[in-house]
């Protein structure tokens, strides 16, 4: 009987915790009778693609990867319009993707999560060619996640502390945003074109954005005054920042993006310079990934402490 072959990536240097246990941990979850495992560690930014690409033409059943949002994509889009399944194993700083798929961030119940077999086909978005499978956008956070990109230390105080700080230095742009129902020209703080529902750390951008519909949800949020930054910020961590007045939601399949000049670009939180004109596309149910049955809401309460630093940060 032929073994099912499961590719391991693990990316050592992403978010901030050891991975030396993991290889280990998970070949010993696999049945070696039913399993073939071989595990690969990337060296450099876009080794994780190569290794998934070939993991695809060697017709490996399961990639599964361990590492952040810029570890996820990676893989992810050498897999797209593929059979084979994605898994996660979240060791970042923001694990968005995991966190919208209720994929535990305790790497034993993720791998449990994979062991139980569920696949799930999802959506994934391109933004002038780039490929994501959360958010991309313009605007204030792709500002701050060029910020963010430089920081030693990540994670959701150093998130809020650089949205805290962006602001001042900050300056919103206009767009003119042509969608399949029409053209608007805003000034806008931030453009986010959302898959899933948040960036990473539980930040919620589009808490109605469903990875199953075939479309993208599009936030636009006007300038804000500097007295309402503390509640906009409030809402992004409560999944209310839809009813935010300054915003304006879209639903679509496609976009265009028009601005003065070219640009920073953020793509699953990873910051790219693209042109001035960016096309923003959805494509319904072209990646398999291993993920629970159930999509069960977490307790507000277990978001209390988040609150409670985003108050000092405030405060500060």
């Amino acid at each position: 009987m032929e073994k099912t072959r499961v590719c391991v990536i693990i990316n050592p240097v992403s978010g901030t915790e050891s991975k030396k246990n993991i290889p280990e941990e998970v070949a010993s979850a696999f049945d070696q009778t039913q399993f073939d495992v071989i595990i690969r560690i990337t060296g450099y930014p876009g080794h994780a693609t190569e290794i998934a690409k070939q993991a695809v033409k060697n017709r490996f059943a399961y990639v599964l990867t361990v590492g952040g949002d810029g570890t996820v994509n990676e893989v992810a889009k050498a897999l797209v319009n593929t059979d084979t399944v994605l898994g996660i194993i979240p060791f970042g700083s923001g694990n968005g993707l995991a966190r919208d798929l209720r994929i535990s961030i305790d790497s034993e119940k993720a791998i449990q999560t994979i062991l139980e077999g569920n696949v799930r086909t999802i959506d994934y978005g391109s933004a002038n060619g780039h490929i994501f499978f959360c958010t991309c956008g313009v605007g204030f956070d792709a500002f701050i996640s060029d910020k963010f990109a430089e920081e030693k230390k990540r994670g959701p105080l150093g998130y809020v502390r650089n949205i805290v700080e962006g602001v001042v230095e900050f300056r919103s742009e206009e767009y003119e945003i042509t969608h399949d129902g029409g053209t608007l020209n805003e000034r806008a703080f931030l453009l986010t074109c959302a898959n899933a529902s948040q960036y990473g750390n539980e930040v919620y951008i589009a808490p109605g954005a469903d990875m199953e519909d075939g479309k993208m949800n599009v936030s636009i949020l006007k300038p804000l005054n500097p007295n309402e930054i503390p509640q906009t910020t409030l809402q992004l961590f409560t999944r209310n920042i839809d009813k935010n007045s300054k915003m304006i939601s879209l639903l679509t399949s496609n976009l265009i993006i028009r601005r003065k000049k070219p640009g920073i670009l953020h793509v699953d939180g990873e910051p790219v310079n693209t042109e001035k004109d960016i096309e923003v596309k959805i494509f319904h149910k072209g990646l398999k990934v291993l993920a629970p049955k159930q999509v069960e809401e977490k307790p507000l309460k277990e978001r209390e402490n988040i609150f409670t630093a985003i108050t000092r940060w405030i405060n500060v």
